[in-house]
Order: structure tokens, then C-alpha cells, then sequence
């Protein structure tokens, strides 16, 4: 039996960095990434046999838990028949009519499979529609890692990004505008600058790459007044926050109908699928019907397409999401009272099935304010829970995930585990 220590030593041989996304390598919390060899329901188990409560769900995906019998019958049934064709399958035109019956703002839907793929192609297909270069996002917002949004926010309200990543060239970015998260001032001024320019707005409507940030619902709905006032289209990014903060994903739970969409994680079961789509007018522009150019060999494939199918039949079952939030509530408030009786400044969110930990007096509304959190509080945090057999997300910038097979003893053993942890870190001098 190997070691998580002979696993990446041996790794980082062949791969860069010893993993193949970098939050995998443990480089914020310290240590030895953990290598696991198989999940079911709520648990996780490594190649060294130790078990584990999951939090991070495979950073989203699996919101009815690991190996779901029902997924996994649909995967292996599907399977048998062929892995991938590069052409049209029944199964596809099923999901995409799931997709559009379950989101109103869906008129049509291409699927991709990585997020990134979805980002990047609904972006082409904004500035295709309008005919305008200039994208807005906001600092400390994932879209994935094509090179247009790989950059982050200077020091001035309408300042341009700067390459964030090695390998991007400034003119790739020039046309990006970064903006702070839950500012609808900042929004508001760069649009009376620069409005007519503007091809479109991407935003994650909860904020899941700096850690949870709940949007202010006044930011929201400004992003929407101001691109429908000036021509520019509203993109909601929800590959995280699809069919995971409620049914009706994040814009149906906050009222907001934007023009485009990129769904991914969920709406896979696990396999690598994504999706964007909207408005019949403007999907209409992606080829072969229009001149927006985008393709994929194993987009819709059978296997992937089968587990997102499955997945979305079980997630539609009444009280799911009610059950779902309810564990995400009891996880929360467990761990903000647990700390609160040892004197640590802790606190937690949720929405639906998605979290947020903060070591702070406050949840965090912006980028900077979660730079203020404690990370070294984090770190100890963390490790002290992975040694204790529950598994956090291994950064004080990523959110966190309950699933369906999360039972309510499950989340009280990971609370008290917490506690322990509190109350020995208040004990320690300078903690």
C-alpha cells in the first residue's frame, strides 16, 4: 500500500507540481496532498485506508454524494454501448430540454464539458452578438482559465486588468474592466464611462472562488438595470451555484433573468459537463447557425450526458433542496456556536447546499475583506480536521459543500470535531 508521500513524490516526477489543478497541491494550507481511492455517500476514503467526512464534493459536483447507485447505474448501462461518438445522441436533446425546462432564462443550450470551455465560448458569444470588445467582471470571481480572464483589479475604480498568469499577453486582457464585487457605485461609474463599449457583464451571482461571498441583492439587480439600459448583455456564471443553491439555480432564487448563462459541476453528476445558453436571438449567432465559432469531439457525450441526467431526475424529488439547506444551516450554525463559546472569531453562511467558513467577526462582502480573514487560523483549522477525519477544502478561498448523504450525525460528528479543535486552539498563548 503506497503513502500519500510516495504518491506525490512519485507524482511530481511527471506532473507539475505533483496534480493536475493546483489547489490540489496543498501549497496554502502546508503538507502532503491526500490521495483517495474511493467515495460513497458522504465519505471519502485514501489510499491509506483512513476515512473521511467530505466537504468539497469534488468542489461542487456531487450534490447527492459520491457514487450515487443511481448515477453509477446510469454511467455503467450507457457505457456498455460506447464511450463517445463526435456526433448527435437522443440523450443530449433530453438534457438540453431538462436544462431549459428547469431555467426560464434557457431558450437554447450548447453543452461543452469543463466550465472554462462554457466561460469562454458564452464571453465570444457576447462580443459576437454585440459587436463590442469590452468585458466586465469583478476581483476575486472565477471564470474559468481562458486567458481574457485570467487578470485581476489594479488600484483605481476603473482600472484595467493586468495579466494575472505568466503567459498572457497584456493585449489579450486590455479589453477586460475589473471591478469590486458588490459595488453597484463602482459598476454604476463604469458604465457612464464606458457604457457604449461595454459588450457584457460575467458575474458569479454567489461568489464561490474567494471563498462564499453572498451578493448584496441592490448589486445584482444594478448589473441587470445597466446592461439592459445600455445594450450590453448580463451573463450569470453558475457553474457552481447551478441547480446547488436551489433548483432554480441562483437566478431564479434572487429574481434576476440575465440574457446568457454557463452551467457546469451539478448538472454533470460528476463527469466532465458543462453548458451555456439564453436567449433564442442571441444563441441563434452560434455556429453553424451564426458566425461565433465553437466546437468540442466529446461535447454531449453518452456517458457524461447520462450522469447529468440522472443526477437532475433525483435533485427534482420535493423537499430535496429544503433537506439539502437544512444540513448546510445545522453545519453552519454548529461551527459559528461551537467557536463562539471559546472566544475564536469564526463565523459561517450558507446557500442551499453551499458554504462558506471564515475566521472573522463577519462574513466577508468583498475581495478584501476576505484578504482580512485569518488564514493562519484557517490552516490550523484545517489540518486539525483532516487529522480527525473531515475533509475542508484545502484554501481559505474556496467554498465548501454539503450533499444529500450528509446525515445530521454526520454534520454533529464534524461539529464536535470542531470544537475540540476550538477549544484546545483558545488554550494556546498568542491563539
Amino acid at each position: 500500500m503506497s503513502t500519500h508521500a510516495e504518491l506525490f513524490e512519485r507524482a511530481q516526477e511527471h506532473i507539475p507540481g505533483g496534480v493536475n489543478s493546483p489547489v490540489r497541491a496543498f501549497r496554502s494550507v502546508g503538507g502532503t496532498p491526500c490521495f483517495f481511492a474511493k467515495g460513497k455517500g458522504a465519505r471519502l476514503t485514501d489510499v491509506e485506508g483512513r476515512q473521511y467526512l467530505d466537504y468539497v464534493g469534488s468542489w461542487g459536483p456531487l450534490i447527492l454524494g459520491h457514487a450515487h447507485p443511481e448515477v453509477v447505474e446510469a454511467v455503467q448501462r450507457v457505457a456498455a454501448n460506447g464511450l463517445s461518438f463526435g456526433a448527435p445522441i437522443a440523450a443530449e436533446i433530453e438534457l438540453a430540454e431538462t436544462l431549459c425546462r428547469l431555467t426560464p432564462a434557457l431558450e437554447m443550450v450548447r453543452l461543452v464539458s469543463s466550465g472554462t470551455e462554457a466561460t469562454m465560448s458564452v464571453i465570444r458569444l457576447a462580443r459576437g452578438h454585440t459587436g463590442r470588445d469590452l468585458l466586465v467582471k469583478f476581483e476575486g470571481c472565477y471564470h474559468g482559465h481562458s486567458d481574457s480572464l485570467l487578470v485581476k483589479a489594479g488600484s483605481g475604480l476603473l482600472t484595467f486588468g493586468n495579466p494575472s498568469s505568466s503567459g498572457v499577453p497584456a493585449d489579450t486582457v486590455r479589453h477586460t474592466l475589473v471591478l469590486p464585487y458588490n459595488d453597484a457605485a463602482a459598476l454604476e461609474a463604469a458604465f457612464d464611462r464606458q457604457g457604449n463599449n461595454i459588450a457584457a457583464i460575467i458575474v458569479e451571482p454567489v461568489a464561490g472562488n474567494m471563498n462564499l461571498i453572498a451578493p448584496d441583492p441592490a448589486f445584482l439587480a444594478a448589473a441587470r438595470a445597466l446592461t439592459i439600459r445600455h445594450g450590453a448583455l448580463l451573463i450569470f456564471d453558475e457553474v457552481m451555484t447551478g441547480f446547488r443553491v436551489a433548483l432554480e439555480s441562483a437566478q431564479g432564487l434572487f429574481g434576476i433573468v440575465p440574457d446568457l448563462s454557463t452551467f457546469g459541476k451539478v448538472i454533470g453528476g460528476g463527469m466532465p459537463l458543462a453548458a451555456f445558453g439564453g436567449r433564442r436571438e442571441i444563441m441563434e449567432k452560434i455556429a453553424p447557425l451564426g458566425p461565433v465559432y465553437q466546437a468540442g469531439t466529446l461535447s454531449g457525450n453518452p456517458v457524461a450526458v447520462a450522469a447529468g441526467l440522472a443526477t437532475l431526475r433525483l435533485i427534482e424529488a420535493p423537499g430535496f433542496y429544503e433537506r439539502l439547506g437544512e444540513r448546510a444551516k445545522q453545519l453552519c450554525q454548529g461551527l459559528t456556536d461551537a467557536a463562539a463559546r471559546h472566544g475564536v472569531d469564526f463565523c459561517a453562511q450558507h446557500i442551499g447546499g453551499m458554504f462558506g467558513l471564515y475566521f472573522a467577526r463577519m462574513p466577508p462582502a468583498n475581495f478584501a475583506e476576505v484578504m482580512r480573514c485569518d488564514t493562519a487560523l484557517f490552516n490550523r483549522f484545517f489540518h486539525a480536521m483532516l487529522k480527525d477525519g473531515h475533509y475542508f477544502a484545502p484554501s481559505a478561498f474556496e467554498a465548501g459543500f454539503v450533499s444529500a448523504a450528509h446525515s445530521a450525525m454526520d454534520i454533529e460528528q464534524t461539529i464536535a470535531a470542531a470544537e475540540r479543535h476550538f477549544a484546545g486552539s483558545a488554550s494556546k498563548p498568542g491563539d
